[in-house]
């Protein structure tokens, strides 16, 4: 295990038992979180996109500012739902956000889980096309935003334009050069990990993903892992590819900690259905002592086939006890891991 984060769904709500009750809470805490998290040493702060609902739904300003005010961690999403986005337009943002990290933008991308409202991203001006599915017009979407990156020109320039512009057809800018190679595929089968794969971008595997065998849902995501592998290498690309899993895994260092996590009945795998279609298997929580989350964790079979590990944080309980759940997690079990040897 090379790397940790951590993965927020920025969820805000005025309830008076929530520490995170507006969505300027939500965005001012979770740029204090990874300034946080990075002085404890982890990898990587991530973030969750939701739309029409009280979670966080606008990366790009959140990213920037966290890259502004920090200097090592990786920062990224898990996942954009790119039903939603223009692709030119979010090249420009991604790669502003990037070069304003000074180029530490991790961004994870997908197809997007069931929304708040019904077909969302037709609010946004967005449908498929004759014959697509909302599948289909994402993966499309991804492709043009992919191709973008690559920084080809292919906008014709105006004759008379209002400032001088360089030789040959245009792209659109900034372009920040290397974050193509940084996009990640948030997979829900093993299909569309395979496709990932021969697009050439990097794996994020969440808590759920289609039931495909009926097996164990860390035994399922590892089979994911390596289907995705031999795809990376079939395709022939020449960098190694990264893969991260995420986990919600919470050490039991005192009574505060037993009285969140001590008796959650989310300790083993939970069967779903996504919509009428998609069953889902939904991975298993881990509260223990670090010596037996330790053991636990050394049996998850992804886990061990991943480079990065994201652990999901339970936001409104406030920064102070989120940096609390990192900083155990980094001391107590991340060392037996294997994280960074």
């Amino acid at each position: 295990m090379k790397n940790i984060g951590f993965l927020s769904f920025g969820h805000w709500t005025p309830s008076p038992q929530s520490g995170t009750r507006s969505a300027a809470d939500a965005l001012l805490q979770s740029i204090d979180l990874a300034v946080a998290a990075e002085e404890l040493g982890a990898d990587g702060a991530y973030f969750r996109v939701h739309h029409f609902a009280r979670q966080l739904s606008a990366p790009f300003p959140l990213l920037a500012a966290i890259g502004a005010k920090t200097s090592k961690i990786e920062i990224g999403t898990g996942v954009i739902d790119m039903r939603y986005e223009n692709p030119l337009y979010m090249a420009e943002e991604a790669s502003a956000a990037d070069l304003i990290s000074g180029g530490r933008l991790q961004l994870g991308i997908s197809r997007g889980s069931p929304e708040q409202v019904i077909d969302g991203w037709r609010y946004f001006g967005y449908q498929p096309a004759e014959g697509e599915t909302e599948a289909d017009m994402a993966r499309r979407t991804t492709e043009v935003f992919l191709d973008t990156l690559r920084g080809e020109g292919f906008a014709k320039p105006n004759p008379q334009p209002m400032f001088p512009n360089p030789p040959g057809l245009l792209r659109p800018e900034p372009l920040s050069e290397g974050l193509r190679e940084r996009i990640w595929w948030g997979a829900g089968s093993n299909a569309t990990a395979v496709w990932a794969a021969k697009l050439g971008m990097n794996l994020q595997s969440s808590t759920l993903k289609d039931d495909e065998t009926g097996e164990p849902f860390h035994i399922q995501q590892a089979a994911q892992i390596r289907a995705y592998r031999a795809a990376w290498a079939e395709a022939g690309h020449t960098r190694t590819p990264r893969v991260s899993v995420s986990r919600s895994i919470f050490a039991l260092m005192n009574d505060r900690d037993r009285m969140y996590f001590g008796s959650s009945s989310n300790d083993s795998d939970k069967v779903g259905f996504l919509d009428e279609k998609t069953r889902a298997i939904f991975g298993r929580s881990y509260a223990a002592t670090p010596d037996k989350l330790i053991e636990q964790l050394k049996r998850d079979e992804a886990i061990a086939e991943a480079d990065t590990l994201l652990l999901t944080v339970p936001n409104q309980l406030g920064v102070d006890y989120n940096v609390h759940v990192i900083e155990s997690i980094l001391k107590h079990v991340a060392p037996a891991m294997g994280w960074r040897d």
